[in-house]
Parts: structure tokens; C-alpha cells; sequence
């Protein structure tokens, strides 16, 4: 990994190396990564996989004539970069013409100063993640008798270096450090047995709060014991910061401009509506740094920016890459997003979060009557068509009565629509909760909601 203080300066130089091999007449694009990762998972008090693993390479792409090419090596030297340019050149030549094909240009938007990085992350020695991740599952036995086994405990941490040179005149670099431990126990009453989760996010291992992810996989297994199908029917649903998240990421993803100039997103060609309750405000901000996503450049080498998706419940755009941004007419929001150096750029978010209200979680479950916290979804991303929005999924949680958390419940299914969710949201939490994901999640009330259950 590059030394403090010189974020991807020799990522820089590589991507450099890429752009002197430019022929007249075309746009050259280097997209240089390199990551170290570890993963740990420990059962019964001993390690039952370890793997640490250091990914790096170079995209290239090329504009020639309105036609895009792209390869890929995954490799520093300096031949293979060579035969890559090569290689994305001559991809470039069997392309289908695109008028609205080219690569970003510096907009004016400097970087924001993001502090992303941890040395000391790089410098935590092997044995003290595996002995973290006994500890924890140690202290999870010993939290309550009814804990009698282990799905996993899972250490994982990240590494990586960005940097981004093209001939238009983008020359940036970025990097982050992320760490994260998760504890999956089994609850056992009798001749029934419930998973719960727990887990903690950081940039660095110190950061690490292992007793909160143990009293959240421990309270999340137990209290699920005894859980019974609810009777049908339609009634208010708060959503916990877990499941919102991931409802957050799902409407994120249909305000990317790939998916609304191909026609994918329920949401295309309608800003300006009212898509939500008022109570919504929804923005995309990779500069807030306690976003799991954050990072000051984006895949393109544009700085990333806040970008308002809803206010107020009214739409008011979505996310553009340089290409999307073209085809919809407008300019790019620095919303580039890549899978890795093998793949060319598109729109997405990956840091999306609702503006926070003012009620606790308890606040709003005591303002319910009768209704069910969803605690755990499942094949969410499955059951959501992000056309007509149509949404059916497994769930789990707790029923609430006259404002109390009362019996538990599993084997039901919460069937909608997105549009109707957003627009039935009556109260939205205070409890921002950031996660090792592309979205944050609070605690939301949505009212007049279908279950399917006994």
C-alpha cells in the first residue's frame, strides 16, 4: 500500500504511464485500484477460515470516433498496460458509434477533503483480529443461556487505493480503510432455534465496538423465541434502521440515470411530482464521511458532490455519470460507479440517506396502536420490481400493541408497492444509523400496510 501521507501517488504514475501511450485523436481513460483485504471467521472457539488477499489493476478506456473500447489488465507492468491500451483500442475500432460517447472533463468541483484513511488499520496484526473475533464470540455465549451455537463470527477489513488520470485533464487519486465484525448466534427454547445478527462498522480496528455488535446479535436472536404467524391484515409497520436501509437502497438504485434513460425505473420522467410524504427528504452524499461509501472522487475522477434525489417528497433528479448525464441532457452529479478495474463505468449511488426527523425509535414505537417492527427482511432485492415497484417480502419482528413491544413474529409477508411506501410514511426517525452499505437507515413508520400471515 502507497506510504502515509501520499495517497495513490505511484497509482498516479502508473496511470500516467497509460496516458503517454495516447495516440492523436483519441481519449485515453486509466482507472488504476489496488486493495488488501482479510477476511477471519471463527466457530467453537477455534478459526475455521482465514484469507488475506491483495487485488490490483488497470481499465483502460479509449474514444476514437465516437466509439468507445475498454480492457483491462491485472497487472502493473508496464507491457501488459501497454497491451491493454492496445486491446481497448482495437475494441474501440468494432464498436457501435455513439455521438454522445467521451470521457468526463474537469467541471470545476474540487474534492472534498475527506480523512478516509487509517495507517494503523494496515499495521493490526493477524492474531489480534482472530482473538477479537473469540472474544466476541465468547462474550455472546455468556450473554444469556439460551445462546447454545454459532451460524459465524466474521472479521473483514479494506484497504484500497484509487486513482483516475484521463487526457481530458482529470488527474486524482483517493482511498479509504474500513473494517467491520458481525456475529451470527443461534437462540434455542426447547425444540426451537432463532438466528439473530449483530455488528459493528469502522474505518479502523480500534474503532471496532464488539460488546454492541454482541448485545445486538444476542437481543436479536432471544427475542425472536416463541415468534408465531400474525393474522393478516392490513396495519402500520415501523421499519428498524436495518430494513430501512436496505428499503433506502433499493429506491437509491432507481434514481440511478442508467436505469431511467433505458426505461427500468419507476421514477422516469417524473421530477417535479410528489413521490413521497412530505416527511421525505432523500439525498445521495458521498462527501459525509461516516457514509460506509463516502470517497471525494468518483470512478470517472469527478469530485463526488450532495446530490438531492426528493425533498419534501417531490423528486428533484437522480444520479448522472458523464454518459447518462449526456443522454439525459444535464451534467454529470460525479455519481460514476465501477465494480472494480475490470469493469467501465456507470450512475449509482453509494451513499444515500433520509434527512433524519426528530422522534426516537421508542418515541415512535409508543405513537402505534397496533402494528409489527419488521426486525429482518428476506429476499428483498428479489421482491421488488423497479419498474412498477411492486414489492413482496419475507419478514420477522415484534407486534406492537397500545405502544409496547409485545409478542414476536415470524413467517409473514409485507406485500406494496415503493410508490405506495413512500407515500404512506408517517414519521421518520432520528436514529441515522450508518452501515456497510450504500444507504443509511433510521427507524420508519409506514401507515396502512398489507400482511400476509396466519
Amino acid at each position: 500500500m502507497s506510504a502515509p501521507g501520499s495517497p495513490g501517488g505511484d497509482l498516479l504514475d502508473i496511470a500516467d504511464a497509460v496516458m503517454a501511450l495516447a495516440q492523436d485523436g483519441e481519449e485515453v481513460e486509466a482507472y488504476v485500484e489496488r486493495s488488501r483485504d482479510t477476511q477471519v471467521r471463527v466457530h467453537d472457539g477455534g478459526v475455521e477460515h482465514l484469507a488475506v488477499a491483495e487485488s490490483f489493476g488497470v481499465g483502460v478506456r479509449i474514444v476514437r470516433d465516437h466509439r468507445q473500447g475498454f480492457a483491462y489488465c491485472g497487472t502493473f507492468d508496464r507491457e501488459a498496460l501497454a497491451e491493454a491500451v492496445v486491446d481497448a483500442r482495437d475494441n474501440a475500432a468494432f464498436a457501435e458509434p455513439d455521438e454522445l460517447a467521451g470521457l468526463a472533463e474537469p467541471d470545476g468541483v474540487e474534492p472534498a477533503p475527506l480523512d478516509l484513511w487509517r495507517d494503523d488499520l494496515a499495521a493490526v496484526p493477524t492474531d489480534a483480529k482472530v482473538a477479537l473475533l473469540l472474544d466476541l464470540e465468547r462474550a455472546v455465549r455468556g450473554a444469556d443461556r439460551r445462546i447454545t451455537g454459532f451460524e459465524s463470527c466474521d472479521y473483514e477489513d479494506s484497504l484500497a487505493e484509487v486513482a483516475v488520470a484521463t487526457t481530458t485533464g482529470l488527474r486524482r487519486a483517493s482511498r479509504s480503510t474500513g473494517c467491520e465484525v458481525v456475529a451470527y448466534p443461534l437462540a434455542t427454547d426447547g425444540d426451537e432455534t432463532q438466528l439473530g445478527f449483530g455488528f459493528s462498522v469502522a474505518r479502523s480496528f480500534a474503532g471496532l465496538e464488539p460488546d454492541v455488535a454482541a448485545r445486538d446479535a444476542v437481543d436479536r436472536a432471544v427475542r425472536l423465541l416463541g415468534a408465531t404467524q400474525p393474522p393478516s391484515g392490513r396495519m402500520t409497520v415501523v421499519l428498524d434502521p436495518w430494513v430501512a436501509a436496505q428499503l433506502v437502497g433499493i429506491v437509491a438504485g432507481t434514481l440511478s440515470g442508467e436505469e431511467v434513460v433505458k426505461g427500468r425505473s419507476l421514477f422516469a420522467d417524473r421530477v417535479g411530482e410528489q413521490v413521497a410524504n412530505p416527511a421525505i427528504t432523500l439525498v445521495e452524499d458521498p462527501t459525509d464521511a461516516r457514509a460506509w461509501g463516502a470517497a471525494p472522487v468518483d470512478d470517472e475522477g469527478l469530485a463526488t458532490r450532495r446530490v438531492p434525489l426528493i425533498a419534501g417528497g417531490v423528486l428533484q433528479g437522480y444520479v448522472h455519470s458523464t454518459h447518462t448525464g449526456r443522454r439525459a441532457g444535464v451534467a454529470s452529479t460525479g455519481s460514476a460507479v465501477r465494480s472494480g478495474f475490470k469493469a467501465a463505468p456507470t450512475s449509482g449511488c453509494r451513499a444515500a440517506s433520509l434527512v433524519p426527523g426528530t422522534a426516537t425509535a421508542a418515541e415512535l414505537v409508543a405513537g402505534v396502536d397496533d402494528g409489527v417492527l419488521v426486525q429482518e427482511v428476506s429476499g428483498l432485492h428479489s421482491g421488488v420490481n423497479p419498474v412498477s415497484g411492486d414489492l413482496s417480502t419475507g419478514a420477522e419482528g415484534l407486534r406492537i400493541r397500545r405502544g409496547e413491544l409485545a409478542e414476536p413474529l415470524r413467517e409473514f409477508t409485507v406485500a406494496s408497492t415503493l410508490q405506495r411506501l413512500l407515500q404512506d410514511v408517517t414519521a421518520v426517525g432520528s436514529d441515522v444509523t450508518w452501515l456497510p452499505m450504500s444507504a443509511a437507515g433510521l427507524t420508519l413508520v409506514v401507515a396502512d400496510v398489507a400482511i400476509s400471515g396466519a
